[in-house]
């Protein structure tokens, strides 16, 4: 039955689409397998948990001799396996592993009922999870270490063991116990308790063979295979780079060429999804790590990642059976039962939708689902792919989106201002009493530059970011470091678009963007926004735009360690730093802003309770900055809150969509006197220009706050 469920998994699995970049290269995978799961890596970021699991995990795997052994001891209650049976390394890992299997679950056990949804409502992580399926799982992990524990010490009174042993090193107390019985009691009881423990782990194969969605039992099958087919082969996050949208052959899509009809726009039917999709959806613990990291699910959103491929994959093997059948069957399949398969993916529950609007697009692509999932499992992905289906095919996305689209494809930017305000901040630094020249390029880049500074539409056209693009540029003058800007010839990276699903207007701008900056002779850009510096470095490669590309507070960090910027003037703040997300968990850039803030004399940093890898998002990412936040709490409300819990002078981040963010969530605190009226969001670079000088652009020479500009 076991094997028999693997077949029908594996064939459903292979009703996804084709997804060629995932079968090499082999050794790079299978290495980076067997160190997140021998190493347990991402389990063990949750220590108490991690190492329960591994116990449990590994007990699992190397207590299936003990079954044969059972089978064995059905016909001759002395019977140990050839060869291994009294080798006494063998017999000391079965009695490990057999206790610390039982001590693991127990301890999980524990801690799922700590976290019970009835204790914590919908703050448990285990919420929406199939909780009897967990119990029966639970159960068997438990009874069988148990029964072997049992039969070891039945064997050691059959054996004669008088006396402490190697071969008796976890059991001998049960030995001593058992050791008034008579032989043919013990032999009875052998025959009892092998017996059991093969009723017991047959009824768990029968019952998870017929039960392929039980993702609690088949992720310590399928979680070999969903790491060893991870997006990064080295053994990187599936975060970063949007995934490229692929043709019905698994070739890049060309829109010149392609056939809504025949190619997949992103993910309209359960079958538009890669095998990898399906494999992903199949290996779904239901530990809710990921919906326990979800800014959208602590705010009060309807989204939860763990519902999302719980869901997904209850809609995959329902439609399965269908899918895998020919039009001649499908004839003899009443049609009430056909219409799973145009069960539409994203749909309210009048039109029977498998995923509600409200929980697609309260996605903000953070990433913090991926970064905790155990499994590799790559929710931001096919969210994205749903997004592409509904925004390209169905027209069907948030209404504000349509002003954002709108200014990309006509003006280049979200806000829809024209190119020539793209230099009004080189012109308000040409008027400084000290002013600086900041070269433009006209056509190439000028002779010596070192960096392209990619200014960003936020850095160049959103005030509050444009304090920070002038204290990078101020900096970089001080250093010695020669950059020019592209100006009016640069225009938005197409990540807004890209991440709200219009794949089609990012490429526009994305190959626009590409001929500019390989035209002129890029080959190195510093970038103030990280979402410019993801997809400049990590999604332009994708359309033949190969660049080194930096962030601003990398290339700060290396001056201020090489001496060419050197922090003087002490700052006596107390100074929280937020983590940027498409920075942090999307390109681990953790230590760089951190470094620079510890190089300036004064400045006492404490971190907020959710920081780097588990840090809190503002709730710009995903385009969300766009879109009005309707449902729940606000959630950069909610990071402010958490900031305020720190008791900063300062909130410093190194992205202008997270300043922009919690300075409104601030200014909102401050109508309310909720937060003192001298409470600021300054970039890194800003505080490391007031330490650098006197005071710079934006930057009062007192020190004191100035007023923020709405």
């Amino acid at each position: 039955m076991f094997v028999l469920g693997v077949v029908r998994m594996v064939r459903i699995v292979r009703l996804g689409r084709p997804a060629p970049d995932r079968l090499g290269p082999f050794w790079p995978r299978l290495r980076n397998m067997l160190v997140e799961t021998v190493g347990h890596t991402k389990m063990l970021t949750w220590t108490v948990v991690g190492v329960a699991h591994w116990w449990v995990a590994f007990g699992f795997l190397l207590l299936v001799p003990t079954l044969v052994q059972a089978y064995g001891q059905l016909f001759d209650p002395a019977f140990v396996l050839p060869v291994i049976g009294h080798f006494a390394p063998f017999e000391f890992v079965t009695e490990l592993f057999s206790l610390a299997t039982v001590i693991g679950i127990l301890v999980l056990v524990a801690i799922r009922q700590i976290n019970h949804p009835r204790r914590l409502g919908r703050r448990s992580r285990f919420e929406g999870s199939n909780f009897p399926r967990a119990y029966f799982v639970e159960a068997v992990i438990i009874a069988i270490p148990l029964l072997i524990l049992g039969l070891r010490g039945m064997e050691g009174v059959l054996q004669g063991v008088g006396s402490y042993n190697a071969h008796f090193a976890i059991s001998y107390p049960l030995v001593l116990a058992f050791s008034g019985l008579s032989t043919a009691a013990v032999q009875n009881w052998i025959f009892a308790l092998a017996t059991l423990k093969i009723l017991i782990s047959m009824a768990w194969f029968a019952v998870v063979a017929r039960n392929l969605t039980m993702g609690v039992a088949w992720h310590r099958f399928a979680a070999f295979f969903n790491i060893y087919f991870k997006r990064d082969p080295e053994g990187g996050p599936a975060l970063g780079p949007a995934r490229q949208m692929l043709d019905r052959e698994g070739k890049p899509l060309d829109f010149e060429e392609a056939d809504p009809d025949e190619d997949p726009f992103g993910a309209g039917k359960i079958e538009d999804f890669t095998w990898k999709g399906l494999l992903d959806f199949t290996t779904c613990t239901e530990c809710g790590r990921c919906q326990s990291q979800c800014p959208a699910w602590h705010t009060g959103k309807p989204l939860s990642p763990k519902k999302v491929i719980m869901d997904l994959r209850d809609h995959a093997y329902a439609a399965a059976p269908y899918l895998m059948m020919d039009e001649k069957e499908r004839e003899n399949v009443p049609e009430d039962v056909l219409s799973l398969l145009e069960r539409p993916l994203v749909g309210t529950e009048e039109e029977n939708g498998v995923i509600h609007p409200d929980v697609l697009w309260s996605c903000t692509n953070c990433g913090a689902c991926v970064e905790q999932c155990p499994v590799d499992i790559e929710h931001v992905d096919h969210i994205l792919d749903m997004r592409r289906y509904q925004v390209m095919i169905e027209s069907s996305f948030p209404s504000e989106a349509s002003t954002l689209l709108k200014n990309l494809e006509n003006k280049g930017n979200p806000w829809g201002m024209s190119e020539t305000k793209r230099l009004d901040w080189v012109e308000e630094l040409a008027a400084l009493d000290d002013p600086i020249e900041v070269p433009v390029v006209e056509d190439k880049l000028p002779e010596g530059t070192e960096y392209l500074f990619w200014v960003g539409c936020a850095g160049a056209l959103e005030d509050r970011a444009k304090k920070t693009t002038k204290a990078i540029a101020e900096l970089l003058h001080i250093a010695g470091v020669k950059f020019a800007v592209l100006g009016g010839m640069e225009a938005c990276t197409g990540d807004p678009a890209r991440r709200l699903g219009m794949e089609f207007i990012f490429q526009m701008l994305a190959q626009q963007n590409v001929e500019t900056l390989n035209e002129a002779g890029v080959t190195r850009i510093v970038a103030s926004c990280p979402h410019c510096f993801n997809t400049l470095g990590r999604e332009y490669p994708q359309l033949g735009g190969d660049y080194e590309v930096v962030h601003h507070s990398q290339l700060l960090a290396k001056l201020v360690e090489e001496g060419r910027l050197t922090p003087v003037r002490p700052i006596e703040e107390k100074i929280t730093y937020h983590d940027p997300c498409f920075l942090g968990r999307h390109n681990k850039v953790y230590t760089p802003p951190r470094d620079i803030m510890a190089q300036v004399p004064g400045v006492q940093t404490v971190e907020m309770h959710r920081h780097k890898e588990r840090g809190f998002c503002c709730g710009a990412g995903g385009a969300r900055m766009w879109m009005e936040e309707r449902i729940g709490k606000r959630i950069n409300t909610e990071r402010v809150d958490e900031a305020l819990g720190t008791d900063p002078d300062t909130v410093s981040t190194a992205c202008p969509f997270c300043q922009v963010m919690l300075g409104d969530a601030i200014n909102e605190k401050k109508a309310k006197g909720e937060a003192r009226e001298t409470l600021e969001v300054v970039d890194v670079s800003q505080l490391l220009l007031r330490s650098v000088k006197d005071g710079g652009p934006g930057t009062p020479a007192s020190g004191a706050p100035e007023k923020e500009s709405v």
